[in-house]
């Protein structure tokens, strides 16, 4: 059964494309949401604990060794509810039809990718599967032809590449020292002997890669310029899961499957997830396209995530865990918003705006909401996350970090008040006067996130019990 999480969109892509079938073309649309909305629901099925038991041993898929844990679940939703919100802003967006079937077909190839991913239980396969969706990604990036958007493309794909020669190079020397590329033989080998300058290489070559895929500091340029420069459905795929999914997912995976507990690695994701919130805030503060600013807040917010795994404690694994679906879902939002707001302005120059919440109220009152979760203020989702992680900084001895985490949130609700008293508040620009709320998909998806980041906040006990603390 769970091969058909992989084989499915596999297999809907190769169907709707066949040349006699053109006259259903249509309907993948449909079943792309269907396919999204059923991985949602058996995402959320999953999490029963008897449920999974009998989903965690190991299956076996073209030689690919695969499995499900809580961890992967939690990715299954975020990707599976960002997807579903692409596909919103992508049909109200999109005017072509032609344009719009083959949209549909590189989310497919996204959603098995991203799906294999999570599942992926051997290095070789992790591989595979992130660069299927390394390769969909590029090609979404350029997506509307558009010159600025090739250039982004551009640097994404020779950093990408980078990374990915990184990571061949990295898994075959777990090859070499190993003799099999499984989690499980590597992680033995590896607790097995003490650390020498093949191990340690290794190591090293596999986490540039990941923060290379991740976009943290110092690896980062590449990724204000995509979030900024993408089409409007595009930036809401790479800011809700791509990033996290390619670069924090897969640290974290390798981190707990192979490379185990490591005071070295801890010490080193400690530094570069906090320089990672200074650079990304700082940056954030000086921008003045509102896109541009929102990439270099995903920088910011991707560093705290880095700070719970690099605790080395369970509770900080647990909470980095919750923060990559709480900003799966406030930054898809903020994302949705300002593509709502380009829908009917033509632009996202921050001093161009203003006083938009007048005309615009759903969207200037969900982006509160969006800010107010990023920022980590109570009683919405990204607080929880945030002080999970502060927490766990605590109680594994690492003060001066956990104090810098609650400090430089402070940055954080900055850059955002300013975003939100350029765009939303103060007065109305005489250009816009006349404009009306967004289309009727843009206020759906902003609604239904919003709903979520509400629901997680306030039922917080429920999803720590049920979601978070199983990660155990």
């Amino acid at each position: 059964m769970l091969a058909l999480l992989i084989t499915v969109p596999f297999f809907s892509i190769l169907f709707f494309n066949l040349p006699f079938l053109g006259s259903l073309r249509r309907a993948i649309t449909t079943w792309a949401y269907v396919l999204f909305c059923a991985q949602i629901a058996l995402a959320l099925r999953f999490f029963s604990p008897e449920f999974l038991n009998s989903f965690t041993s190991q299956a076996h898929l073209f030689n690919f060794n695969i499995a499900l844990d809580n961890l992967s679940l939690i990715i299954l939703l975020s990707s599976a509810i960002v997807l579903f919100i692409t596909l919103i802003i992508a049909t109200y967006t999109i005017d072509s039809q032609r344009q719009r079937f083959n949209f549909v077909n590189l989310l497919l190839f996204a959603q098995a990718g991203l799906n294999g991913l999570c599942l992926a239980r051997d290095m070789f396969s992790l591989y595979i599967f992130i660069e299927i969706v390394a390769v969909t990604s590029y090609i979404l990036i350029v997506f509307d032809k558009d010159i600025k958007a090739l250039s982004a493309a551009f640097k994404y794909v020779i950093l990408s590449t980078v990374a990915s020669v990184f990571m061949v190079a990295s898994i075959a020397l777990m090859l070499l020292i190993s003799g099999d590329t499984k989690f499980s033989v590597i992680q033995k080998t590896i607790s097995g002997q003490s650390p020498n300058f093949l191990i340690m290489f290794s190591v090293v070559l596999f986490v540039c890669a990941a923060f290379v895929k991740a976009g943290v500091v110092p690896f980062h340029g590449w990724l204000p310029e995509v979030y900024s420069r993408s089409p409007a459905a595009v930036s809401v795929l790479f800011s809700g899961i791509i990033s996290k999914a390619l670069g924090i997912y897969t640290l974290m995976r390798v981190a707990k499957d192979v490379f185990g507990v490591n005071v070295a690695l801890n010490n080193v994701l400690l530094f570069i997830g906090t320089v990672s919130i200074i650079v990304g805030a700082l940056a954030a503060l000086v921008q003045k396209d509102f896109k541009k600013m929102l990439g270099f807040s995903s920088i910011s917010q991707i560093g705290y995530i880095i700070l719970g795994v690099g605790s080395g404690t369970i509770l900080g694994f647990a909470g980095a865990a919750f923060h990559i679906f709480n900003h799966a879902i406030f930054k898809s939002l903020l994302f949705v918003n300002s593509a709502a707001i380009e829908s009917r302005t033509r632009t996202t120059h921050m001093h161009e705006l203003g006083g938009l919440s007048k005309v615009m109220p759903i969207t200037g009152f969900t982006s509160i909401l969006g800010f107010i979760s990023a920022a980590g203020l109570p009683p919405l989702a990204g607080f929880w996350s945030k002080l999970l992680i502060v927490m766990a900084l605590i109680l594994s001895g690492h003060f001066i970090y956990a104090i810098l985490a609650i400090v430089l949130s402070a940055l954080t609700l900055a850059y955002l008040l300013s975003m939100q008293r350029l765009v939303f508040f103060g007065k109305l620009n005489e250009r816009f006067i006349k404009i009306k709320e967004a289309e009727f998909g843009f206020s759906l998806a902003a609604i239904i996130l919003a709903a979520i980041i509400i629901i997680t906040g306030l039922f917080y006990p429920f999803v720590l019990g049920k979601f978070i603390l199983p990660l155990v």
